[in-house]
């Protein structure tokens, strides 16, 4: 009697199939994930440093640096795979820059402390009120959104004069060497008629001899005759 067969069907390993898929599921989470810090990126008011690294005004060295590093790591072009994953980063390194210069940091700073008093001034509340005070924690929209986009407002309106200056002062630096660019033009072509003066000066000369002498020799001419 023939034995059965002693080949063996192939052993199944589903703990191995869910840890790849569990792998996989956290791959494509972290690409998400990525996409969406770049996407909020670049969809943060330029002008504010602090929206693009997502922190709050105040924040001292340490916690900058911190949070910079973390997300350039998590969004740096040779990790993320989104189209503007690269100018994102351009633009979070920018901020952590400008936030690592005190004076501008200072500046920012300062802009916000602004941005709050108009706020609370516009809604006929004390500067001096607090965060926690019902007053304000019943705002809708809250006040930290209130204070966001009147320190958004105010930046843009600092970038526009600021923009205004330099258009000002390049037009005046047109008009200086415009000015200037007449100067010397004015001085060249005085400088060619000076030497076209001095050039022509003999022939005067001569002509104003010629025509001296041709007079004496008129006027002698009639004594004679008289």
């Amino acid at each position: 009697m023939a034995e059965a067969s002693s080949s063996k069907a192939p052993t199944s390993t589903p703990n191995a199939n869910v840890d790849d898929i569990d792998k996989l599921l956290a791959q494509e989470e972290s690409a998400f994930q990525r996409d969406f810090e770049v996407e909020r990126i670049m969809k943060s008011f330029r002008l504010n440093p602090y929206a693009i690294l997502d922190l709050e005004p105040g924040a001292t060295d340490t916690e900058i640096k911190k949070k910079y590093r973390s997300l350039s790591l998590f969004i740096h072009p040779d990790k993320a795979s989104h189209a503007q994953a690269s100018e994102a980063f351009d633009r979070l390194k920018k901020a952590e820059s400008e936030l690592s210069d005190k004076t501008k940091r200072d500046e920012l700073d300062g802009v916000y402390v602004q941005a709050r008093a108009l706020v609370l001034k516009t809604l006929s509340l004390p500067s001096t009120i607090s965060d926690d005070d019902p007053k304000v924690r019943e705002l809708q929209p809250g006040l930290k959104e209130r204070i966001q986009q009147q320190t958004k407002e105010l930046l843009i309106n600092e970038e526009v004069r600021r923009r205004t200056a330099v258009k000002l002062a390049m037009a005046n630096e047109g008009l200086e060497a415009k000015k200037k660019e007449e100067e010397v033009l004015q001085r060249k072509r005085k400088a060619e008629d000076d030497k076209a003066w001095e050039e022509g000066r003999e022939q005067r000369v001569d002509s104003w001899r010629a025509f001296a002498s041709g007079k004496k020799k008129k006027k002698a001419k009639t004594n004679v005759l008289g």
